[in-house]
C-alpha cells in the first residue's frame, strides 16, 4: 500500500497570545483611569478584563463581547465608539487582532502600573512616545491631587489642623468635611446629578496611597509622613498667590473626548458598582443631609456666621449652615412600627386620629423612639426635574417613647425596659418622655402585679429623670401628640437653627438652656438616626457598660460614673491588682459619685461588681 502523501495546508497566520489586544488595551486604559481618580468603577473594567483574557476567539465588534461576563452596556457602548474612532483614523479595512506601531502592548490584570491614556500622549507626550524606544518601562507619575478638588482639600485642612499648637493631631469625619468643605468646589455631602460620588470618595484614594490613615470608631483621620510631606508642598503653592495651580506633576488639563468618556463612566456605576460607597459610616449618599456641621470655632465660640461665602461652598446657596425662621416647618415623624403590626385597630385609629386633628406627619423607621419632631427645609421644586430636592432635617430635642401596660410588663420581664432608657438617654436629644397608656383595668390580667407596673412608672420619673405622660388610650395619645406638635410649632417659630455634629459638641445640654427655652443647636436626622442603631457595632466601652448595667441596682448614672474613673474591664481589672488586700478591692468602688447629688455609690454596690469581676468559678 503506497504511502499517504503529507497534506500541504495553507500558510497558518499565528494569532498574539490575546485575539483582541485594541479591545483589552482600551479595557486598561479604562481601568487605569478610573484607578488615577480613585474610582470603584476599576473594578468592573479588571473583572471584564479577566473575562476577555479568557476568550480564545477575536471579536468582529464589542456587541460581541456582550455573552462575556461583566460586560454591559455601558462597557460595549465604549468599546464600539473607541473602535469606530479607531477605524476613523486608520482605515475600515484596519486590522483589530494587532495591534498599531506605536501603541504600547496591553496590561494583563494584575500590572499594578498605571498605562497612559492615548489621548493624553497624543496631547502632551506626542514626541517622546514616539522618539524613545518603546521598550523601556514609562515611570509611574507621582501623584498630585488637582486644586480645589476633595483631596487637595482634605490634605491641606489635615495639614492646617495639625500646626496648630495643642492640636489633638486628628479629626473627626464631620469636623472635616465642614472645614474642607471651604477648600474645595465640589460639595462633600452632595453628588452632582448623573454621579453617586462626592468629594469625599477622594479620601479612599488618599487612605489607599498612604496619604491619610483612619482609626477608632467614630472615624480618626491623620496625615501619615507621605502625607504631611505632600501638604507641605501644597500649603506651600497656596500661599504663593502669583501661581494660578499646583506645580510640578499636577493632573492635566482634560480634553472634551475625556470629559465624554467620564460622564459615559459615571452613567455606568449607577448600573454596575457596589452600593456601599461611604464605607466609614454606612450611610446612603441619598439619605446624608447637606447640612453638614460649621467650624467649631464658628458654632461654638463665635456663633453662626451669616456670610454667604462661608456657606456656599456647602451647598451652593446663602445659610447653608442653618435654617432661618419661616425656611422649615416642624415635622412629627412615626415609627412605622406605630402603624403597622400588632393590633390593627390601635395601629390604624392612631393615624386615623392624628388626620383628623390635622397633624402633618410622616411614618419612617426610627432606631429609638416611636415619636419624635424635625425641622424640615421647605425646598422649591427644580424645573426640569420630576422630584424635588430632599430638604434637609434636624432634630428636636424632644423624643417620646409609647408605652401600653402589657408592652411595659412584657419590656420588663425581658429586660427591654432598662435598655431602652439606657438608649434614650444617649441617643442625643434632651427632652426624653415616656407616653404611658394605662389601658383601664388590662393591667389586671398581666403576668405583673398592678402594682409592680405602677412601681417601675414612678421610677422611671423620679430615679431615671424622665417626664411621663400618662393617659387613657390610643385617642388621648394622639390628642397628647397633636398639642406637643402646635406647641413645638409655636416654640420654634423664630429660632434660627443651626445643625452640631455629636462628634464635636458631645450629647450633653448647653448650660446656657433656661428651661422653655428652645435649643437652637440640633443634630441631623440622618446622624441621630444612624447613631441610635441597636445592632450596630460596639466598643468595649458600650459593652462594659451594658454588663455593670445587669447588675442589680447599677442603674445607668452609676455605670456611667464608673466608666468615667475605668473605662474598660481592663483598666478595671488593673486598679483591683494594685490594691494591697482583699479590703481595698471591695471598697475601691464604694467612694464615686453619681447622679445630681453626687452621691457616693456606697460599699455593696462595690463589693458586687468586685466579686463579679475577681471571684474565680462560679458566683454563688
Amino acid at each position: 500500500m503506497p504511502a499517504s502523501e503529507p497534506v500541504r495546508l495553507g500558510r497558518k497566520r499565528n494569532l498574539p497570545s490575546c485575539p483582541n489586544p485594541l479591545f483589552l488595551t482600551w479595557l486598561t486604559e479604562l481601568r487605569d483611569q478610573a484607578r488615577e481618580k480613585g474610582l470603584k468603577i476599576q473594578y468592573t473594567y479588571q473583572k471584564a478584563i479577566s473575562s476577555l483574557n479568557k476568550y480564545p476567539l477575536p471579536l468582529q465588534n464589542a456587541k460581541e463581547a456582550k455573552i462575556l461576563q461583566n460586560f454591559g452596556d455601558g462597557i460595549c457602548k465604549i468599546l464600539d465608539e473607541k473602535l469606530q474612532r479607531y477605524r476613523r483614523e486608520n482605515g475600515p479595512g484596519a486590522l483589530i487582532y494587532a495591534l498599531p506601531e506605536g501603541l504600547p502592548p496591553p496590561g494583563r490584570p494584575d500590572n499594578n502600573s498605571l498605562a497612559p491614556s492615548r489621548k493624553k500622549n497624543a496631547a502632551g507626550d506626542q514626541g517622546k512616545e514616539r522618539g524613545g524606544g518603546g521598550g523601556g518601562k514609562k515611570k509611574k507619575r507621582e501623584y498630585m491631587p488637582q486644586k480645589r478638588s476633595g483631596g487637595y482639600a482634605v490634605l491641606l485642612t489635615l495639614y492646617r489642623q495639625s500646626q496648630i499648637s495643642g492640636s489633638k493631631g486628628y479629626m473627626f469625619k464631620m469636623e472635616l468635611q465642614a472645614e474642607a468643605q471651604l477648600l474645595c468646589d465640589k460639595s462633600f455631602t452632595v453628588p452632582d446629578l448623573g454621579s453617586k460620588y462626592t468629594a469625599w470618595s477622594s479620601v479612599s484614594t488618599l487612605i489607599q496611597k498612604n496619604f491619610v490613615i483612619k482609626t477608632h470608631n467614630p472615624a480618626r483621620y491623620s496625615l501619615t509622613e507621605d502625607g504631611l510631606a505632600l501638604a507641605e508642598r501644597l500649603e506651600s503653592v497656596e500661599e504663593d498667590d502669583t501661581k494660578d495651580g499646583p506645580e510640578g506633576g499636577g493632573e492635566e488639563a482634560r480634553s472634551e473626548e475625556e470629559v465624554e468618556e467620564e460622564e459615559c463612566d459615571a452613567g455606568l456605576v449607577d448600573l454596575t458598582a457596589s452600593d456601599d460607597d461611604e464605607e466609614e459610616d454606612g450611610i446612603p449618599p441619598a439619605e446624608r443631609p447637606a447640612c453638614v456641621a460649621q467650624q467649631r470655632s464658628e458654632v461654638v465660640g463665635m456663633g453662626f456666621s451669616g456670610n454667604p461665602q462661608n456657606s456656599q461652598a456647602t451647598s451652593g446657596k446663602p445659610n447653608a449652615g442653618c435654617l432661618l425662621p419661616g425656611a422649615y416647618e416642624i415635622i412629627l415623624c412615626v415609627d412605622f412600627i406605630e402603624t403597622t403590626g400588632g393590633s390593627r385597630h390601635h395601629k390604624d385609629e392612631l393615624g386615623k386620629e392624628l388626620q383628623r386633628n390635622g397633624v402633618n406627619f410622616d411614618v419612617r423607621k426610627l432606631n429609638v423612639g416611636d415619636f419624635l419632631w424635625v425641622a424640615r427645609e421647605k425646598v422649591a421644586p427644580v424645573p426640569g426635574q420630576l422630584r424635588a430636592p430632599a430638604g434637609r432635617e434636624l432634630v428636636l430635642d424632644y423624643i417620646v417613647e409609647r408605652k401600653r401596660m402589657d408592652d411595659l410588663c412584657g419590656s420588663i420581664i425581658d429586660g427591654r425596659f432598662r435598655e431602652q432608657k439606657f438608649r434614650l438617654k444617649r441617643c442625643g436629644l434632651r427632652r426624653p418622655c415616656y407616653l404611658v397608656e394605662e389601658c383601664g383595668s388590662a393591667a389586671s390580667h398581666l403576668s405583673l402585679p398592678e402594682t409592680t407596673l405602677q412601681q417601675a412608672i414612678v421610677n422611671t420619673q423620679v430615679v431615671d429623670g424622665f417626664f411621663v405622660k400618662r393617659v387613657q388610650d390610643v385617642r388621648e395619645s394622639a390628642a397628647y401628640l397633636t398639642v406637643m406638635t402646635r406647641y413645638l410649632i409655636k416654640l420654634y417659630q423664630n429660632c434660627t437653627l443651626i445643625c452640631r455634629s455629636r462628634e464635636l459638641e458631645g450629647d450633653g445640654g448647653s448650660d446656657e438652656e433656661e428651661r422653655g427655652t428652645p435649643s437652637c443647636s440640633l443634630i441631623s436626622f440622618a446622624e441621630f438616626n444612624h447613631g441610635a442603631v441597636k445592632n450596630k457595632c460596639q466598643t468595649v466601652r458600650e459593652v462594659f457598660a451594658r454588663q455593670l448595667m445587669q447588675v442589680s441596682g447599677l442603674s445607668g448614672d452609676k455605670a456611667a460614673a464608673i466608666l468615667e474613673q475605668y473605662s474598660t474591664p481592663h483598666s478595671l481589672l488593673t486598679a483591683y491588682e494594685r490594691c494591697a488586700s482583699d479590703k481595698h478591692k471591695e471598697k475601691l468602688l464604694s467612694s464615686i459619685r453619681h447622679g445630681k447629688l453626687k452621691r457616693n455609690l456606697g460599699p455593696a454596690l462595690s463589693r458586687t461588681v468586685y466579686q463579679l469581676y475577681c471571684t474565680q468559678g462560679a458566683l454563688s
